[in-house]
C-alpha cells in the first residue's frame, strides 16, 4: 500500500512572517494565495526580485524593524512607531536617534545582560 502525503499549505500571512517581509508590500498573487512548504523554500533559497527588493528598501514588518533599531517590538510602540518602516526611514531613525530609541536600547541591552548572567547562573549550576 502506498502512502499519499498530503502538500502542507500556508496562509500568506504565516508565509511573509517566515520570510520575514511585510505582507501588504508583497505581490498580489503572493496575497491571495496559500503558499506550499516547497513553494516557501523555493522562495528562501531562491528568492524573486521582489523578495529581494523588499528585504533590502521596506517596508518592513515590526519584528524587522524592531532588530534594526536594537530595541523590542514592545519599545517600538513605546516610541510611537506602530506601521512598517522602509530601510530609508529606519535609517534616518538612527541618525535622529530620539530619546526614545536610546532608552529603549539601553532597556534592550540590559536585558541581554541580564539573560546572559541567569544563563551562565543556569549553567554553573548544572
Amino acid at each position: 500500500m502506498t502512502e499519499h502525503q498530503s502538500t502542507q499549505t500556508m496562509k500568506p500571512a504565516t508565509a511573509a512572517k517566515k520570510l520575514g517581509v511585510y505582507l501588504d508590500a508583497t505581490p498580489t498573487e503572493f496575497q491571495e494565495g496559500t503558499v506550499s512548504r516547497a513553494e516557501l523554500n523555493a522562495l528562501q533559497t531562491d528568492p524573486p526580485q521582489w523578495l529581494r527588493d523588499l528585504r533590502r528598501d521596506g517596508p518592513h514588518p515590526r519584528p524587522v524593524v524592531a532588530a534594526k533599531l536594537g530595541v523590542s517590538i514592545a519599545g517600538l510602540r513605546r516610541g510611537g512607531v506602530d506601521d512598517a518602516l522602509t530601510t530609508e526611514q529606519i535609517e534616518a531613525l538612527k541618525q535622529e536617534d530620539p530619546e526614545w530609541l536610546r532608552r529603549e536600547r539601553a532597556t534592550q541591552a540590559e536585558v541581554r545582560k541580564e539573560t546572559a548572567r541567569v544563563k551562565k547562573l543556569r549553567a554553573e549550576r548544572d
